[in-house]
This record gives structure tokens, sequence and C-alpha cells, in this order.
């Protein structure tokens, strides 16, 4: 069992995150491939979140394949919610570290999500200057076509 698995459920899990692809009942061991499938990231881009430490120990066969878990899959939702929101990968990284040290670190963990949401508010706040000139401009368009109809 790695430290992130022996961490409480209370502290991190994404159990109640909607699952983008149903998991097999009973399941919990998964190839590559599979959860290639089912999280959309590519074999490339799982090898390296490993490599970075973005990702727990991922348990292998007795063949050396990777054989990842349920847990894993639910991580992996989790870090895609991540990178949407524009976070940094040392950023992710140093997450998945504070994580893994226990919950000694639920300060420093909130800290960093609470900052990447204030980013996420100014960009969505940017977004939605950025749609008001956009719905004003397709109105104007619309407007002038319908000008020259009614003369």
């Amino acid at each position: 069992m790695t430290v992130m698995e022996s961490v409480s459920a209370r502290t991190d899990t994404c159990a109640s995150a909607p699952k983008a692809h149903p998991r097999p009942e009973g399941q919990d061991r998964y190839t590559i491939s599979e959860v290639v499938a089912f999280s959309g990231l590519t074999a490339h881009t799982l090898r390296w979140y490993e490599r970075i430490g973005l990702m727990p120990h991922v348990d292998r066969s007795h063949t050396g394949q990777r054989r990842f878990s349920n847990r894993d899959l639910d991580w992996l939702a989790f870090v895609s919610k991540l990178r949407l929101t524009g976070m940094p990968v040392a950023d992710m990284v140093r997450y998945a570290e504070l994580l893994r040290e226990g919950d000694g670190t639920f300060a420093e963990r909130q800290e960093l999500l609470e900052a990447t949401r204030r980013d996420v508010r100014t960009r969505i706040a940017e977004l939605q200057g950025t749609l008001a000139v956009l719905d004003h401009k397709i109105d104007f368009y619309g407007g002038a076509r319908a000008a020259p109809e009614r003369a």
C-alpha cells in the first residue's frame, strides 16, 4: 500500500466526481491501454506523469506491466480537472508530493487549490467579458443583416 493510498478517504478522494467512462463492475486492475481508453490520456502522458511524480507508485504485474487501480483512475480524473484549470504541472506535482506526505499538509494543499480557484475565477471573468463582446458583435451583425430586409 502506498502512502497516497493510506491517507484517509476524507482527504483527497475524487469518488464523488462523475466518471467519464463506466468501469467494469468489480474490476480494480487495468492495463495502460485500458486506462488510455477510460481517461483519454495517452500512454506517453501516463508514463510521463509517473516519471515526474504526478502519479503515485503504479503497481506492476509479475511481467512488469503497469496495473492501474480504481484509485489511480480517480486520481487521474482529478489531475485532468487540475490541468483544465491551467494549474502548472509543477504545482500539480507539488500537490501530489504534499498528499503523499500526509494529513499535516492540509493547509498547504488547501492554499494551492485556493490559488488555483482564484486564477480560474479571474479567467472566467475575463472570458465573460470576451463573451459579452462577441454577443454584442453577433447582435450587431444580425441587426445589420435584418435592416436591409425591412426596407
